[in-house]
């Protein structure tokens, strides 16, 4: 995000025409997209009004193999190039590890959580540090639209992001809750 921001407020002469974040050593899908470094450059590409992508590989290993993940930034950028984004949105694109793409799958952000275990240790000088760990939980693993099921199943998965994150369809009702106290 920050090198968004510099780059928009001192190193550029002018607006770019595209942002593209990453492509970075593991997946950010699902709920990982309010964590990830590489979604909010985006995001905040799409808060300048600059068509942004976060380009991600499931792939943590040193020698990961980057050309799908290359192949299908190049696909999309140059749709995005011909056809533009809406104001407000990017797009998130996660690659699973694989020699050949079964395709690309637009779809939604899967509804899941991490479950987060934290192990504690000790560095090298006796003071104790906290490593995170955990595993995602999948809470619809059976249904074929989210950005997980493309993944496990060998797609990669592209998902509109938009940077609103208010509940417009509970406006209202929160204003009727709250009747007068909401002005």
């Amino acid at each position: 995000v920050d090198s968004v921001k510099i780059a928009m407020a001192q190193l550029l002469p002018r607006k770019p025409d595209v942002i593209i974040s990453g492509i970075n050593h593991g997946v950010n899908s699902s709920v990982s997209v309010h964590y990830s470094g590489t979604m909010g450059a985006a995001i905040e590409g799409a808060v300048h009004g600059i068509p942004s992508i976060g380009l991600s590989l499931c792939d943590y290993r040193p020698d990961a193999d980057f050309s799908e993940s290359v192949r299908m930034g190049l696909t999309v950028l140059k749709d995005i190039l011909q056809n533009n984004l809406p104001k407000g949105i990017c797009l998130n694109i996660n690659v699973p590890k694989s020699e050949a793409l079964s395709g690309l799958k637009i779809c939604r952000q899967a509804n899941g959580k991490w479950i987060e275990e934290f192990e504690k240790r000790v560095d090298p000088s006796g003071r104790d540090y906290y490593w995170l760990t955990g595993y995602f939980k999948d809470h619809e693993p059976e249904k074929n639209d989210t950005d997980e099921w493309a993944i496990k199943n060998n797609y990669a998965s592209l998902v509109p992001i938009r940077v609103d994150l208010t509940a417009h369809a509970l406006l209202d009702e929160f204003k009727s809750r709250f009747n007068g106290e909401s002005e």
